[in-house]
């Protein structure tokens, strides 16, 4: 654990800018709201303002490669199915200075909309190629980067003609255990994000837009797959939103 007597802890914004606890619109977070109320930290304790630090973690040279991470196949018939893409951005905190050297986890459905769980029941079939998970650690600007396929959207049992708009969903601890992220991204222009009930219990339009993947065509590779940008902001005024749920 690497303690970092320089970062500065700002408190969460609960009030105007993450969703409230309950909402009824998003039905499975009546059952899982707190009865009671949040308890807050005023004063971090060492433990939540150090490491842990990644900088010497071991990694497999494709777990930052969903297209190679989980293929069972050749060199030509081993490659999930779908729209490749890749996936990138920076973990900054909330002075904007650069992260780095810290874990960014992902998973995300196939590009039929169906996650590898024994509990997923979705009527999509699994891709025997395509593991839907993968970790990296950012470097020292704290730029990350994925290779992976986009997923699909899926039904969800919220009511009767709930979809969840194509996510991905991603872990990043920041500096420290106190700014540990747990959030999902969407990509710029899908259609069904405005229909979400998850999406919908933020009541900041420009919360919605932290979780946005912006298309970067400068950065598309001709004949190979689209890129994406996320930044993800460990805390403070422009924080990337926090999954309360």
């Amino acid at each position: 654990m690497a303690l970092n007597e320089h970062t500065a802890f700002v408190m969460r914004d609960r009030l105007h800018w993450h969703p409230p606890a309950h909402d009824t619109g998003y039905k499975t977070a009546v059952a899982r709201s707190p009865r009671q109320a949040l308890v807050a930290i005023q004063t971090p304790s060492a433990s939540e303002r150090s490491g842990p630090d990644f900088d010497r973690m071991a990694l497999d040279a494709h777990d930052n490669d969903l297209l190679m991470n989980y293929r069972q196949g050749g060199e030509r018939d081993g490659l999930p199915i779908g729209e490749r893409m890749q996936l990138f951005g920076r973990v900054i905190d909330q002075f904007g200075k650069p992260v780095p050297h810290t874990l960014v986890e992902m998973w995300q459905a196939n590009a039929g909309g169906r996650y590898r769980h024994k509990k997923d029941s979705y009527a999509a079939p699994l891709d025997p190629n395509f593991g839907g998970v993968g970790r990296t650690v950012s470097d020292a600007d704290g730029w990350y980067r994925f290779r992976t396929i986009r997923p699909g959207p899926y039904p969800w049992p919220n009511d009767p003609n709930s979809w969840r708009p194509a996510h991905i969903h991603m872990s990043v601890f920041g500096p420290s255990i106190s700014t540990r992220l747990i959030t999902q991204l969407y990509f710029e222009g899908d259609p069904l994000i405005p229909f979400c009930p998850i999406v919908n219990t933020l009541n900041d339009p420009e919360a919605v837009e932290t979780l946005t993947a912006r298309l970067d065509m400068a950065r598309s590779r001709s004949f190979d797959c689209l890129v994406y940008r996320f930044d993800i902001v460990t805390r403070g005024a422009l924080q990337t939103y926090f999954e309360n749920f």
